[in-house]
C-alpha cells in the first residue's frame, strides 16, 4: 500500500502544469520598440570639433517595461504621423536628423496586445520631439517627468495633458517602491533631463540614457554636444551614469546610438 501510494503521488506532480519561472516582483520583461531611424546630416553638432561634415544614422528607442505592479512605457519616440510620411520627417537645420518611422509606436503595442490604457506610467527622458511625439496616446497613464522640464519652454505639449495625469519630479523616483525601476535626475542635456535604471531578474541592471550621451564615441572621450542646455550640468551627469554602472555593475544601453541597437533584440523579443 505504501509504494502504492508513492506511484499514485509522483503521478501526480507529474500531471500538475509548470509553473512559470516569470518573476511575482520586481520586472519581468523589457522591451525595446523601434521609435524611429534617421541619419544626421553632421555629426560635429553633437561631437564639436570632431568629424565635421560626416553623416551618422541614428536611432530612436522607446521602452516598455513589465512590472509585477504594471506596465511602464519610456519615451514615446517620433509621433507615429512619421510613419506616413515618404520623405520623412526633415529637420530645418541639414546638420540635424532626417527622422523616419518603419512601424507605429501603436502597431508595436499592438503586437504585444498592450492597449494604451493598459500602460500605468509613461515616463519621458526630456520633452524634444523624438521622445514626446506620442505621449497623447495615453491620456489616462501617469505621466512622470522633472518639474524643471515641465515648466520649460519646450514642454507646452506636456502641460496641455488632463488634471491629474503628471506627476512632477524634483530629483530621482523609484517608480514602484521597490529599487527596480529608479528614474535618475541627469540635467544638462535640457534643464531637467532624466535617466532610468532598471533591474532585471537575469540581465541585470540596464542604464536607459535617453540623451544624456547620444553615441558611444562621444560617451567614450566625454565629448559634450554644443547644442546642450549646459554643458557642466551635462558633465556631471556622465559621471553620475559611470559611477552607477560602477556601483550597479549596469550595462549603458544609449538611446540614439543605432550601432549599439542593431546588436539589441527588438520587440516582440524582450529581455528579463
Amino acid at each position: 500500500m505504501a509504494i502504492l501510494v508513492t506511484i499514485l503521488s509522483v503521478l501526480q506532480a507529474c500531471s500538475q502544469p509548470i509553473v512559470s519561472q516569470t518573476p511575482r516582483t520586481g520586472v519581468q520583461r523589457l522591451y525595446i520598440l523601434n521609435c524611429g531611424e534617421g541619419v544626421a546630416g553632421d555629426i560635429s553638432r553633437w561631437s564639436p570639433g570632431v568629424n565635421v561634415g560626416q553623416s551618422m544614422p541614428f536611432a530612436g528607442s522607446c521602452y516598455l517595461i513589465r512590472h509585477a505592479q504594471g506596465w511602464m512605457l519610456w519615451d514615446t519616440g517620433l509621433a507615429d504621423s512619421v510613419a506616413a510620411m515618404p520623405q520623412g520627417l526633415q529637420p530645418s537645420d541639414p546638420r540635424a536628423i532626417t527622422w523616419h518611422l518603419p512601424k507605429t509606436l501603436a502597431a508595436q503595442l499592438g503586437e504585444l496586445g498592450v492597449k494604451p490604457s493598459d500602460i500605468q506610467y509613461v515616463a519621458v527622458s526630456h520633452s524634444h520631439p523624438d521622445h514626446i511625439g506620442n505621449v497623447d496616446m495615453f491620456p489616462d497613464s501617469m505621466l512622470l517627468v522633472q518639474k524643471a522640464e515641465y515648466e520649460s519652454t519646450s514642454a507646452s505639449s506636456l502641460r496641455s495633458r488632463p488634471s491629474g495625469t503628471v506627476t512632477t519630479l524634483q530629483g530621482d523616483r523609484d517608480v514602484f517602491g521597490d529599487g527596480s525601476v529608479v528614474i535618475i535626475s541627469t540635467p544638462g542635456h535640457t534643464v531637467g533631463h532624466q535617466s532610468l535604471l532598471v533591474k532585471l531578474p537575469r540581465t541585470g541592471a540596464v542604464l536607459l540614457s535617453g540623451d544624456a550621451v547620444h553615441f558611444k564615441s562621444n560617451w567614450d572621450n566625454k565629448r559634450v554636444p554644443s547644442i546642450n542646455f549646459n554643458a557642466e550640468q551635462t558633465a556631471a551627469s556622465m559621471q553620475l551614469l559611470a559611477n552607477i554602472i560602477a556601483s550597479d555593475k549596469a550595462q549603458l544601453w544609449i538611446n540614439h546610438d543605432k550601432a549599439q541597437r542593431d546588436e539589441q533584440k527588438l520587440s516582440p523579443a524582450f529581455y528579463e
